[in-house]
Formats: C-alpha cells, sequence, structure tokens
C-alpha cells in the first residue's frame, strides 16, 4: 500500500505491521521495499511517500511487487 502526499522534497517511510509476520519476514519486506523505491526514486516527484507493508507481500516475488508498485505509482500520478 502506498500513500502519497505532495510536499517541496521528496521523503519516504516504510512500514510493517505484525500481520506480516515475524520480526524477519517484516524486515525483509521494508527492505524489497526500499529497494524497488531506490529504483523509481529519479522518476517521482517530490512528496512525501508511506509504504506500508501488508501481509500478502512476503507471497509475491520481487517483480511481482514491483510492477505492483509501478502500477501505484501511475495511479496516484505521481510520476515525472
Amino acid at each position: 500500500m502506498v500513500f502519497y502526499k505532495i510536499s517541496d522534497e521528496k521523503k519516504a517511510g516504510f512500514t510493517a505491521g505484525k500481520k506480516v509476520g515475524n520480526a524477519v519476514f517484516r524486515n525483509r519486506a521494508k527492505r524489497r521495499l526500499r529497494a524497488i523505491f531506490a529504483e523509481f526514486e529519479q522518476k517521482l516527484k517530490d512528496g512525501i511517500y508511506l509504504f506500508a507493508a501488508k501481509e500478502g507481500i512476503k507471497d509475491m516475488s520481487y517483480k511481482q511487487l514491483k510492477s505492483s508498485l509501478s502500477w501505484s505509482f501511475k495511479r496516484l500520478e505521481c510520476l515525472k
């Protein structure tokens, strides 16, 4: 899940609740989200981004997660 708010600077926050799994799965989910954000960072408009990992994230491959976030960015109209 991605939340976006227009701002003058680019910031990102990552969170994963206990429903995602134990600490290992939560940290892995946040690491994957950070890596994908780093790939898209140059293409994104300035703003505040909040990424919230949901329980289905541990069943998704990196490629599926990346395409899902790409779709989310397009839908939020935050790509340059």
